[in-house]
């Protein structure tokens, strides 16, 4: 159970980036699914309720990467390849891992190693 609740923490600006890309995803996902019913059963409305969700998220994906671009000192190209992330699916959980393996995701990127010693 501990791990779940740090995966909520969101007291760092990592934190908060980390839930939204996951949040991205998932949607990602849903809307995936929607495509599904609505492109191969022929259920016209099964995107409405998930395309609504995925571009909100979308947009709250946006807006905390700039927000974590700043508040974590990113590159102009750092900053871009998080927002075209966001593009393909499943895009946000690849950044994530890629950030978080070369040090753009401050206490996220140390060593598990260290964290285990904490």
């Amino acid at each position: 159970m501990e791990t779940m609740s740090q995966f909520f923490d969101l007291s760092t600006p990592a934190k908060r980036f980390r839930l939204v890309a996951v949040l991205e995803a998932i949607t990602w996902l849903a809307l995936l699914v929607a495509m599904f019913f609505k492109w191969v059963l022929g259920h016209t409305e099964a995107v409405a309720v998930p395309g609504m969700v995925h571009g909100i998220v979308f947009v709250l994906f946006v807006i905390v990467s700039l927000i974590t671009a700043v508040q974590l000192r990113w590159s102009l190209g750092v900053t871009a390849l998080a927002l075209v992330s966001s593009i393909p699916p499943f895009g946000t959980l690849v950044f994530e891992w890629w950030a978080q393996r070369n040090g753009h995701l401050a206490e996220l990127s140390e060593p598990v190693a260290d964290q285990l010693a904490a």
